[in-house]
């Protein structure tokens, strides 16, 4: 092991050793973690390997000390704090590394760094996932010299700038300090040269490549899903060789490129990595205990001791100070408009800026008096006839003007208040599809809205139809649109006055609010609960009659609204308004406001602290000494603690007052919560709390002493509002008070509350009508209280401190996240060279019975994929270190692409939807379901099988079940002459040989047609008559005399498309006494991958000559196929298109019947290459091959190929309607190109004439499960054009036995049943009702032909099963396949498949095992002769299941749901490698789609499947090989990706 170090053991003292040797042995013991071993081995060897102490194993992170943190730059719209010397002289470039300074605070960036730096010892090597180069979206590395590796040579550039995994490989060779140059290098500076780095260090980093060791032996592959870690010195083996390669051969040797040269195949490097990364153990050990096979339930972590739990009393409720009573106080908050517009018309109520930060208008309290009158007056008596108004007092109206129009709002408002009408302020929609204006239609439709106000500019700017109306925006009810301007709007007539009553709990206005799950819903705000609440504002903030206020936030709901349009009216109080439009182009303007205006209060957000903190260099002097409040409208967010500190540093010398900074804590329903009070000059600030995270995780409050680096410092919002009660209940559950210690969501009973979800009786109970009850159930009173959806908890002094809020709170197993807390946290992770603005957004989903959590950033758009990984993977390393809990995904979108909420903002829910809709469009992405999975069943042990065979029988036989068994019906032989002659005018003994049969034919019905050849355009290009077809094949058996010189049972390869060349080729061979060998002929574009095909079964067979066409020939010949094979080899070849009339001296008969007729070779879905022998005796009865039939039982087929089909689709259907056709027989491929290709189309068919109800049968042929939904598609589709929903049906057959079950039209209809798959996952079957959850839907797979008994076998241990068991499907019937032909005369193999005999049971009938897994169940439906019918349900190949945690998995069903999961996948397959379950999935949409798979493909099959997805390869559309017969070939597919010859455009390791 020391040679991983770079060092050699038996240089180190003995006691060194014997530690290493206990170390050792800990980690095989599974006594210490991988972590912890790394730990102390380098604490061991640091003292003996010189070289190590001075290496700095550090992560390239920017340290980011308080020194220049908060340096301010000076580009407003993207302030960030500068992280390396020279990024200061070279402004310009750093507009876009800003990042999102809510969250920033130096202790934090501080303790991430230094939780990154612990996980420098084990430095794991994440597998970066494999993009193809179109599919870089944003950053192709050619522009940007990777940091840290400088001097490269141009061999090491071209290769680099061909493959991105060279610098997966670079980043662990050199140091990864010397990429901390990276942020100085991207600014232009001169290159710094690297240090050299001592030796002993490249060979630790390389640990995780080395591990990758190519042996000999087949050894078992490592079980990565288990949870002990492996020990030390193992070696992870590839999987064993593929079948058919001498057992010593290692796997190196096998893995080559088509040129012949081996490859160290990066594909496996990188599983390697992800195995290393995967052994170490995961966070929460499993439990130990047993799992029932039956029930298949969640593993429920058992709770740990150590968990803090509350220990405090019960919390008793805090009391507000009483509202005090005012004498002159107004009935209504109209009433004091009117006041002042009467008293005060010249003082100044409101004044808005234009884009540059300039005054644009100042509306005075006489205007905004005479103008609110107006509009009321035009509501009520303008809109409409006398009789029938448009609006009556109490109908709700949508306001609708932009935020840069404040005054348009302002008059709007109290318009409608002084109509009495309900003003529900919305945001302008900007499009049809726009993020929130589909759930705005839901508050409109909730509100019963019909009209909305707006001004006409912004009239103008909305979305219109061509004909100049405004769209139907999505969602919406149909909307009036009224313009508000003053020109438009009537002056009231003399006797006219507006209706002011005394305020009552009558609705006000309505204040929109989106629910965690992105539903809008409206707030209703009574008369008497705006005026308390104005009251409360008042009294709390001190507010005093003509002050002057800034107001930075959203006038048209919450504090903004609150303080900035109604308590400042209720104050005669002059509102300068800041939008969000003049704070991006100038960031200052609300600080010169304050200065010019003296303003007393302004209103912020810390958004705007920072951008003032950022841009207040370049600007010339301005005081805030004037501002007694500057209330922080988001103090509440826990992080907003450093921006407040931050911005009392920079400006406490501008005059601002440290008791000033008044936090506050609002929510919708609840309106403000808490308020800081300013405080007097100099008294001290209050305390911050500093927190443990760990005890908030679990709910509590712990003061943080040990681990710094996991703490929350949080400061109070003040104490609650004037006149309110709060409690703090337990947020999920009853609501049951909380102990001291322990954090709960805020409660409060107040009349200054929000009343009710305006139209939505049933979420408003249960929001505001709150009864807490205490420890023992009781309710503590009769007032109902309204949760606020705020977390925190009652301080010291009553003072109320806010930790997160119910909408960002992620539980996972059981444990409380804040989504703001981990944007901090990958904030701090160095965000500046890769993420946009630190535009961060953290959510969870729901997978698999837990919530798993989700980042998605921007990433910026200079990022290199080199940073956006390794930003990635220490985002990782931090949330676990600091949060311990896992990612389940982490994914990087290009910036500016993410859904924004009116004011810039990221709107979480539409992010959410878009990922688990598929429509996040990442450039980057990082699963990681292995770490994050915990809850998973255990793996099953397989039981050793004490039961025998016997034993089992006889239970079944107790138990009153019957064997699996059914057969079809008696195949006798006819003995009635007449009967014989009405049949087919057969000579007396029927004919025993295909090939006299034909002879018979063509001497007494010589002009009989035989068979029809069409080509695409439906024309016939070829028939054959009995007679045409016998002297064909003699001139071919005449030919092969002469020229091949074969003698009787050499093998004849037909290489010939499908067609009546191929059958007199057959016949000719037949005639001849050679073994017909048929085999599909090369594709002509695609030579070097099919011929070898042919080429291997040539040698196989030992083939004597190949009969073909003469362009084959040709093609056989070409300096193409020379390319890919050896052409000079062929044995003789023979075109056989014109061919001099001759007869053969003789025909060749059979000695019996047991002699060999023709081979059938074909490559199995496993990637095996068999012939399948079939003799005389078979051929005669095989009645269900396309070809024999019509020489048998003298009917007339018409062939259609199957390419002609591709080219042209309605070929086949207009065939069955013109020739009348009553039977035909198809495969899935073709059933599924009409399906697709035709399905729009059956309208212009059946206009053609089309008419399919002459179709007796239409029967698809096939060796797998039936494909139900396929079929019934099919009918469904065809059925207008009169197909019978009972002609499509399915065949069953095997290699041993291609006619096992047919679905004719003498028995009953096929049945369909419902399998539980989690029991089938147990090998067993039990049947559920449609419909019932992780149910399988099967269709029988037709009747049993006659001849055929078939019976359910235990593949383990040979005895028969009982009805409704899974097993084997065993199969006996004289017309099975005699064997494999095989050059090795394997007989094991042979007599295994095809002569097998039961353990127990009848031990004298051989069977032949097909190798397909089914049941079978007994009927209640009769089948011709009057007994019960047995159907035959296939389930799948044995061969193809796959063994994943102890159970067996049949691949077509996960790629079901696989192909369910988006609509971009065309088609998936999967398979395994070292226990990684891998999957392929074809993209049938723009690469731009490619990594919105990812998530959806790991989502559907953990939550359907139990399994965690290891590998997801997104590929072209038609690179998953199907064979002939439609088959996808997954063995085929997994060489080619392990060999990486799949050109992928996305592979994906999960961790």
């Amino acid at each position: 092991v020391m040679a991983d170090r770079g060092g050699d053991l038996s240089a180190l003292p003995k006691e060194v050793r014997d530690q290493l040797a206990e170390l050792d042995l800990e980690l095989s013991e599974g006594d210490i973690t991988q972590k912890g071993y790394e730990k102390k081995r380098a604490k061991l060897l640091a003292s003996h390997i010189p070289h190590l102490p001075n290496v700095d194993l550090s992560l390239p992170d920017v340290q980011l000390s308080p020194g220049h943190s908060a340096d301010p730059s000076p580009s407003p719209e993207a302030p960030g704090p500068s992280t390396s010397s020279a990024s200061r002289h070279h402004r310009s470039h750093r507009s876009g590394g800003a990042r999102d300074d809510r969250y920033r605070s130096d202790i934090h960036t501080e303790a991430v760094q230094a939780a990154l730096a612990k996980h420098k010892e084990e430095k794991m090597a994440l597998p970066m996932p494999t993009k193809r180069r179109s599919a870089f979206v944003q950053s192709p590395i050619d522009t940007c010299t990777p940091p840290g590796k400088l001097e490269l040579s141009d061999a090491v550039l071209a290769q680099s700038l061909q493959s991105p995994d060279y610098w997966i490989n670079r980043s662990v060779q050199s140091s990864s300090t010397s990429s901390s140059a990276s942020s100085t290098l991207s600014h232009g500076e001169p290159k710094s040269q690297p240090q050299p780095q001592p030796q002993p260090h490249v060979c630790w980093l390389l640990f995780p490549f080395m591990t990758l060791a190519f042996s000999p032996e087949n050894s078992v592959p490592p079980d990565v899903t288990s949870s002990t870690p492996q020990e030390r010195g193992s070696r992870v083996d590839l999987a064993p060789a593929v079948r058919g390669m001498s057992r010593g051969q290692s796997r190196s040797s096998m893995i080559e490129t088509a040129d012949g040269v081996p490859v160290n195949s990066r594909v496996s490097t990188k599983i390697q990595q992800l195995l290393n990364t995967l052994k170490r153990p995961k966070r929460p050990p499993l439990s130990e205990f047993f799992l029932d096979d039956s029930e298949e339930i969640v593993e429920v972590p058992q709770p740990d001791p150590n968990t803090p739990k509350p220990e405090g009393r019960q919390i008793i409720p805090v009391k507000g100070e009483p509202l005090g009573v005012v004498s002159n106080w107004p009935p209504a908050l109209q009433a004091a408009l009117a006041r002042w517009g009467a008293t005060q018309a010249k003082s100044p109520a409101l004044t808005a800026l234009d884009i540059t930060g300039k005054p644009l208008y100042t509306l005075t309290y006489g205007k905004l008096w005479s103008r609110s009158l107006k509009l009321a007056y035009t509501l009520l008596n303008k809109l409409g006839t006398k009789t029938e108004p448009v609006l009556q007092p109490g109908d709700r109206v949508a306001l609708v003007y932009p935020n840069s129009d404040p005054g348009m709002f302002w008059v709007a408002f109290y318009g409608c208040l002084l109509a009495e009408v309900i003003p529900v302020p919305i945001e302008v929609p900007l499009s049809r599809q726009d993020a929130g204006s589909q759930q705005i239609g839901f508050l409109l439709g909730s509100c019963g809205v019909s009209l909305a106000l707006t001004s006409e500019i912004c009239l103008k700017g909305l979305p219109k139809t061509p004909n100049g109306e405004i769209i139907q925006f999505k969602g919406w009810p149909r909307m009036k649109w009224v313009v508000t301007d003053t020109k438009y709007l009537t002056k009231p007539s003399k006797d006219w006055q507006p209706h002011i009553p005394t305020a009552n709990t009558d609705t006000a206005y309505i204040e929109y609010k989106a629910s965690k799950e992105g539903t809008v819903m409206g707030v209703a705000v009574s008369k008497i609960s705006l005026l308390t609440h104005c009251q409360a504002l008042t009294q709390a903030c001190n507010y005093c009659e003509g002050e002057t206020l800034v107001n930075v936030l959203d006038c048209k709901k919450d504090m903004g609204m609150w303080h900035g349009v109604l308590t400042s009216v209720m104050n005669r109080i002059h509102t300068i308004t800041v939008p969000y439009a003049v704070m991006k182009a100038c960031p200052m303007s609300w600080v010169q406001r304050v200065h010019i205006h003296k303003a007393r209060v302004a209103l912020v957000k810390c958004r705007d602290l920072h951008w003032a903190m950022m841009a207040h260099k370049d600007q010339r002097d301005s005081s805030l000494s004037s501002i007694r409040m500057l209330i922080v409208a988001d103090g509440a967010n826990p992080w907003s603690v450093s921006s407040c500190d931050a911005f009392l540093n920079v400006f406490q010398s501008h005059g601002l007052k440290p008791e000033a900074i008044c936090p506050c804590a609002t929510s919708p329903e609840a309106l403000t919560v808490a308020i800081r009070r300013p405080g007097a000059r100099g008294a001290p600030l209050p305390a911050r709390a500093i927190l443990s995270m760990g005890g908030l995780s679990h709910g509590v409050i712990r003061v943080n002493t040990e681990d710094k680096n996991s703490a929350l410092t949080v400061q109070d919002v003040g104490h609650i509002m004037p006149g309110a009660l709060m409690c703090i209940v337990k947020p999920d559950g009853s609501p049951q008070l909380c102990k001291t210690d322990e954090i709960g969501e805020i409660v409060i009973n107040s009349r200054a509350g929000g009343t009710m979800y305006y139209g939505l009786p049933g979420v408003t109970k249960n929001t505001f009508e709150v009864i807490p009850v205490n420890q023992a159930g009781a309710p503590i009173g009769e007032i109902p209280f309204t949760r606020t959806g705020l977390l925190g908890f009652v301080g010291p002094g009553s003072l109320v401190f806010v930790v997160g809020k119910i909408e960002g709170l992620l539980m996972v197993s059981g444990r409380r996240h804040n989504a703001d807390d981990l944007v901090a946290t990958a904030l701090a992770v160095e965000p500046v060279k890769t993420v946009y603005r630190g535009r961060i957004a953290v959510f969870s989903v729901t997978v698999f019975y837990d919530e798993r959590i989700v980042i998605v950033a921007e990433q910026r758009p200079d990022a290199s994929e080199e940073d956006s990984f390794q930003w990635m993977s220490r985002v990782l390393q931090a949330i676990d270190s600091i949060h311990q809990v896992g990612l389940y995904c982490l994914a990087l979108v290009p910036a500016n692409t993410l859904p924004k909420t009116p004011l810039g903002g990221i709107h979480i829910c539409e992010t959410k939807q878009n990922f688990m809709e598929g429509n996040l469009h990442p450039c980057n992405i990082l699963m990681c379901p292995h770490t994050c999975v915990t809850n998973m069943p255990k793996p099953r042990q397989k039981q050793p099988v004490d039961v025998g065979p016997a034993s089992m029988l006889v239970g079944n036989l107790v138990a009153g079940k019957r064997i699996a068994q059914a057969t079809g019906r008696e195949l006798g032989v006819v003995e009635d002459q007449d009967l014989i002659r009405k049949l087919c005018m057969w000579p007396t003994m029927m004919h025993q040989f295909l090939s006299e049969a034909l002879q018979w034919r063509a001497q007494t019905d010589p002009d009989h047609v035989l068979y029809v050849l069409l080509n695409a355009k439906g024309v016939a290009v070829c028939t054959a008559t009995c007679a045409q077809l016998h002297k064909r094949a003699e001139k071919i058996t005449a030919t092969i005399m002469e020229r091949g010189g074969l003698n009787t049972g050499d093998n004849v390869v037909l290489l010939y498309p499908p067609g009546i060349d191929l059958i007199a080729a057959f016949y000719g061979c037949l005639y001849a006494g050679v073994i017909p060998v048929t085999v599909r002929p090369p594709h002509p574009q695609n030579l070097a991958a099919t011929l070898p095909t042919v080429r291997m079964i040539i040698d196989v067979s030992k083939a004597a000559c190949i009969l073909t066409t003469q362009p084959l020939m040709r093609i056989l010949r070409s300096r193409e196929a020379a390319a890919s094979v050896n052409i000079k080899t062929w044995p003789t070849i023979i075109d056989t298109d014109d061919l001099p009339r001759k007869r053969p001296p003789h025909i060749y008969k059979p000695p019996t019947a047991e002699m060999l007729a023709y081979l059938d070779f074909s490559v199995s879905t496993t990637g095996m290459l068999t012939g399948v022998k079939r003799d005389f005796d078979k051929a005669a009865l095989l009645l269900l091959l396309c070809f024999w039939p019509s020489v048998y039982s003298g009917h007339q087929s018409i062939l259609i190929p199957p390419l002609e089909l591709e080219s042209s689709l309605p070929l086949w259907l207009s065939m069955l309607s013109q020739y009348k056709i009553r039977d035909t027989f198809c495969s899935y491929s073709v059933m599924e190109l009409c399906t697709k290709g035709l399905g729009t189309q059956t309208e212009m068919l059946k206009a053609r004439g089309l008419n399919l109800s002459c179709v007796r049968s239409c029967v698809v042929i096939a060796e797998e499960r039936p494909r139900l939904a396929l079929t019934q598609s099919f009918s469904k589709l065809f059925k207008d054009l009169g197909l019978s929903a009972r002609a499509v049906s399915t065949a069953f057959g095997s290699r041993v036995n291609l006619a096992i079950c047919l679905q004719g039209t003498a028995g009953p209809d096929p049945s369909t049943v419902y399998v539980d798959m989690k029991s089938l996952r147990h090998d067993r079957v039990r049947l559920v009702e449609r419909g019932a959850p992780q149910s399988l839907p099967l269709m029988e797979s037709g009747t049993i032909l006659p001849g055929v008994r078939v019976i359910i076998v235990n593949p383990e241990t040979r005895g028969p099963l009982g009805d409704s068991h899974l097993g084997e499907i065993w199969v006996n019937s004289p017309h099975s396949a005699s064997g494999y032909y095989t050059i090795y005369g394997e007989e094991s193999l042979q007599a295994d498949h095809f002569n097998t005999k039961l353990s127990f049971g009848e031990p004298h009938t051989l069977w032949a095992r097909t190798g397909y897994l089914g049941f079978i169940k007994r009927t209640e439906l009769l089948d011709a002769s009057g007994d019960r019918h047995d159907a035959l349900f296939v389930v799948g190949s044995l061969d193809e299941t796959l063994e994943l945690r102890g159970l067996r998995y049949h691949p077509i069903d996960i790629e079901t749901s696989v192909s369910r999961a988006h609509r971009c996948i065309a088609e998936s397959a999967v398979f395994t490698w070292t226990n990684l379950l891998v999957v392929v999935a074809e993209l049938s949409g723009s690469e731009q789609e490619a990594l919105d798979l990812v998530p959806l493909v790991t989502n559907v099959v953990l939550e359907e499947h139990h399994l965690i997805v290891g590998v997801v390869v997104i590929v072209d559309p038609g690179v998953i090989p199907i064979n002939s017969r439609g088959e996808k070939q997954r063995m085929h597919l997994r060489d080619s990706f392990l060999a990486d010859q799949l050109d992928p455009i996305y592979v994906a390791y999960n961790m």
